[in-house]
């Protein structure tokens, strides 16, 4: 499976995303994994550094840097000899990106709330939408609301925004914007890793990967 967390809107959370995936499905379900950072400021590649530092499992999984349209022939050529491949693309339209989309069984589009728009959406459909006449079957796209607020109408207003997008599958659970996200990252750790724990914050993680299993 080849899963692509990007968006065309920076500051959406993706590289957290993509890290915590990566290290739950080797470490958790036992996977054999890889990781592909397509970004330009490869937050990705310095999580892995700051990992490979601290006391950790060396089979965790395996960080690769690749750029550009490169992404399409290498990344498909890595895939093959791993059981999952978790691409963090950058925060706009990019080689890269389309070249993800291209070889990406699901691409999982997180959304932040209070920066919410409607025209990024609007574009990313239109990006896949574009990406989707090249590929044997569509690309199977799915939003989430990241980065949420624990209270208020923003969440809800995106999750109601997001539902005028027929060929995107709205995930109903939300990652909500925690302190222990950014502790973790800090010390090369995933969510679930993090001393001291916040139930919360593992408890909906553990959530959108159960629903993003059964979409794929």
């Amino acid at each position: 499976m080849i899963l692509t967390i990007g968006s065309i809107k920076g500051g959406v959370g993706k590289t957290t995303l993509a890290v915590n995936m990566a290290v739950y499905a080797s470490k958790i379900l036992h996977h054999h994994v890889a990781l592909i950072d397509t970004d330009e400021q490869a937050t990705a590649t310095l999580f892995t550094e700051i990992r490979e530092q601290g006391d950790h499992d060396q089979d965790s999984y395996t960080c690769v840097s690749i750029r550009g349209k490169q992404v399409r022939s290498q990344g498909k050529s890595l895939a093959s000899r791993f059981d999952m491949t978790v691409i963090d693309s950058g925060g706009r339209d990019t080689g890269a990106f389309r070249a993800a989309l291209s070889i990406s069984d699901m691409l999982i589009t997180p959304i932040a709330p209070r920066s919410f728009d409607f025209w990024s959406v609007a574009n990313l459909v239109e990006l896949v939408d574009t990406v989707n006449e090249i590929r044997d079957q569509p690309i199977t796209t799915c939003a989430l609301v990241n980065l949420a607020d624990p209270s208020g109408a923003d969440n809800q207003e995106a999750l109601d925004a997001l539902s005028e997008f027929p060929h995107i599958k709205v995930l109903k659970t939300m990652l909500v914007r925690r302190k222990a996200w950014s502790n973790a990252s800090s010390h090369g750790q995933a969510i679930f890793e993090y001393s001291p724990q916040d139930r919360k914050a593992i408890n909906e993680f553990q959530s959108f990967i159960d629903t993003v299993l059964k979409q794929s």
